[in-house]
């Protein structure tokens, strides 16, 4: 669980998810990265991953989701108890869509909202 407050700054649904993705880079030596992740929530334009080493603002990353990879930038790395948690921004060309691959365990919290509004 996040202990930090953040703005939400997606303008489409974050939907809850937890998943094994493979995000990759190049690290501030040049070095190809890869490591094996955590999919914490995704929206149409950007995810939140939870990883056990950081990765610098701004790197360019590729998430490898099934037999989808979508191509973004690191907009934060937060440091938790648990890991890192990275959000990243995806590129224009490169957005994600439920149709196109599926997370394991994927939540959209708005259904909530909802059946509170309705009395369930």
């Amino acid at each position: 669980m996040r202990s930090s407050f953040r703005v939400e700054r997606r303008t489409e649904a974050r939907l809850l998810c937890s998943d094994l993705v493979t995000l990759s880079w190049r690290d501030p030596a040049g070095k190809s990265r890869q490591e094996i992740v955590n999919l914490e929530d995704i929206s149409r334009s950007g995810a939140c991953v939870q990883s056990e080493v950081a990765v610098e603002e701004r790197t360019k990353v590729e998430i490898t989701m099934g037999t989808i990879t979508l191509r973004g930038q690191v907009r934060y790395s937060r440091r938790d108890e648990l890991g890192y948690f990275i959000g990243v921004l995806f590129e224009s060309g490169s957005r994600w869509s439920r149709e196109a691959y599926e997370p394991k365990h994927l939540f959209d919290p708005r259904t909530l909202v909802r059946k509170q509004r309705n009395g369930s």
